[in-house]
């Protein structure tokens, strides 16, 4: 609920503070002192949209700030964690403040975080609804037209389920129409990696092959050089003749012991002699290897077939050959992936058609409640139209359907409330409704009436009563007093009969001077309301004193409240 009001520099309002109590607050006033600027203030701290002609005249700014106690209102308790706009010293707490400088610009606060004007809008529709200008008529939107509804039937939470199926869909939905334009677009590829595969698959190429294949190669391509050459290292090694290497050896060991060094060259004896030992297994390795050389033609041939098959392939798919066999890979994991996009295909389109056979049950039960629960609102509310002075009035509600199956979070169909103000005149929505007082009061009777199914936020009602005498207006004080007892309620009146049944009485004044005027608000104590409604009553306020008549009047209207 709204707690306390503060204003500077709006309008003629020079400096305001005004403390709100629960239950029915009445505004009073003389006309013209000054009442619609708590109401322009009120909406230039619920997000509307404000101008330089709000500041008041010689200022540079004006200052509104609104406290509300939002211990009671979850959803606006939600939307501020959400947000993360909480107040850090008290959570049931909120303060709204915007500024609007004389040039017209403003800036919006919410717990003294700086935030947009859209964002100060969408908590100030959880905290209050202001019934007087049609901007703010929350009434007159669809979404609230179905909640009022929803509520009233006792719904609630078979739409939040409805909802989340809706929102589990519309997920569901967005990744299969993506996997779907994916899987469009990647056929083409796909079946070039799977004609692609197939050529590797029929090369079947090894992952270690290739180096195989050119190291044998190069082996079977050298084989009569390799003969030839060493042929003739064994030769040089082993053979009788004096110029192999073995002779040349046993040469210098003769040399050697012939010198009679003794001792002295004992040394070079055994370098010598272990020159020889080698060189004669290499000559016995040499003939090892020549016996294992083998001359295949047709392996050859063989062999420059298959490296020309590989090299071919891989000028067309326009790699290395030593790539080949990553690529083979690489396509077998691309068509790996795609079949398994295909099963997830799969498995989407059997959760949408769940989710969606799921919606559908659900939505068809809630469209059957809500025509049971449209009767009995229409009945209720045109009863109650009735005891307003609206006798002629008739309130219809439309449940509009979407003429699609697709999962939508307000269900098959839209609700809307249709009105006929006149007899023979046909229901129109009631955005179209002319007068603001007739709206005023369809909108009490409607809020009188689900106010005991939902929560309604802090209702303000710009006179109601407008039109209206007598016993009516004693019908829509109580009215107001009653929805009162759930819900704050400020009205600004000027029926006493209305007045008269407050819970809390604010009025309104205006003081004018040569240079200035300015409007002040005072909370009435009991004898100062007496006089107020006195007057209202029509006593005389330009003489020294109300009519005794006008007082006991006020006193019987108080004491019956």
């Amino acid at each position: 609920m709204l707690t306390h009001l503060s204003i500077r520099n709006y309008a003629i309002a020079e400096q305001l503070d005004i403390e709100f109590r629960a239950g029915m607050t009445a505004i009073t006033g003389e006309t013209g002192a000054g009442k619609s600027i708590i109401l322009g203030a009120l909406g230039l701290a619920l997000g509307d949209r404000a101008d330089r002609d709000v500041v008041r005249s010689g200022s540079e700014r004006a200052e509104i700030s609104a406290e509300f106690d939002v211990d009671r209102l979850p959803l606006a308790c939600q939307w501020l964690r959400e947000h993360e706009l909480t107040a850090n010293d008290d959570p049931r707490l909120c303060l709204l403040r915007r500024s609007v400088a004389a040039d017209g610009r403003s800036r919006a606060w919410i717990n003294n975080s700086q935030v947009t004007l859209q964002a100060m809008t969408a908590l100030g529709s959880l905290l209050m609804d202001i019934h007087s200008q049609h901007e703010h008529h929350s009434l007159l939107q669809k979404p609230t037209q179905q909640m009022l509804l929803d509520d009233f039937g006792g719904q609630q939470a078979r739409v939040q389920e409805l909802k989340h199926l809706s929102e589990q869909w519309k997920a569901a939905n967005k990744q299969l129409q993506t996997l779907q334009s994916d899987l469009s677009e990647q056929a083409a590829h796909n079946e070039l990696a799977r004609y692609q595969l197939g050529e590797l698959n029929e090369l079947a190429l090894g992952e270690a092959e290739l180096d195989e294949l050119e190291t044998e190669l190069d082996s079977l391509s050298n084989a009569e050089s390799r003969i030839v050459g060493m042929r003739a290292l064994v030769q040089l090694c082993r053979e009788d003749d004096d110029s192999n290497i073995s002779q040349s050896l046993h040469h210098a060991l003769n040399l050697l012991q012939q010198s009679g060094s003794g001792k002295s060259l004992t040394n070079v004896e055994e370098m010598l002699n272990t020159a020889l030992i080698q060189v004669d297994e290499a000559a016995s390795e040499l003939n090892r290897q020549l016996d294992q050389i083998e001359i295949n033609p047709a392996r050859l041939e063989e062999l420059n077939e298959r490296l020309a098959s590989i090299h071919q392939l891989a000028r067309k798919h326009k790699v290395r050959p030593d790539e080949l066999y990553a690529l083979q890979q690489q396509l077998e994991e691309q068509l790996a992936a795609a079949s398994q996009s295909t099963e997830d295909l799969d498995t989407l389109q059997q959760q949408t058609q769940s989710l969606q056979k799921s919606w559908l049950s659900l939505a068809g039960k809630l469209s059957s409640e809500r025509q049971q629960a449209a009767s009995k609102l229409t009945k209720a509310v045109n009863e109650q139209l009735g005891t307003l002075g609206m006798a002629d009035a008739r309130l219809s509600i439309e449940l509009q359907s979407t003429e699609s199956d697709r999962p939508q979070a307000h269900g098959l169909e839209q609700v809307e409330f249709l009105i006929s103000t006149n007899p023979g005149q046909p229901a129109k929505p009631l955005a179209r409704i002319a007068s603001g007082g007739e709206l005023s009061r369809i909108s009490l009777a409607i809020q009188v009436i689900t106010a005991m199914t939902s929560d309604t936020p802090s209702l303000v009602f710009d006179e109601v009563d407008v039109g209206i005498g007598g016993g009516v207006a004693r019908v829509v004080g109580k009215l107001l007093k009653r929805l009162g007892t759930r819900s704050q309620v400020l009205c600004v009146t000027h029926q006493p009969l209305v007045a008269s049944l407050a819970n809390q009485h604010l009025l309104v004044s205006k003081e004018a001077s040569a240079k200035t005027t300015k409007s002040r608000i005072y909370q009435l104590d009991e004898q100062e309301r007496l006089q107020e409604i006195a007057r209202m009553l029509g006593g005389d306020s330009d003489g020294p004193a109300l009519s005794n008549e006008a007082l006991a009047h006020a006193r019987e209207l108080t004491a019956g409240a």
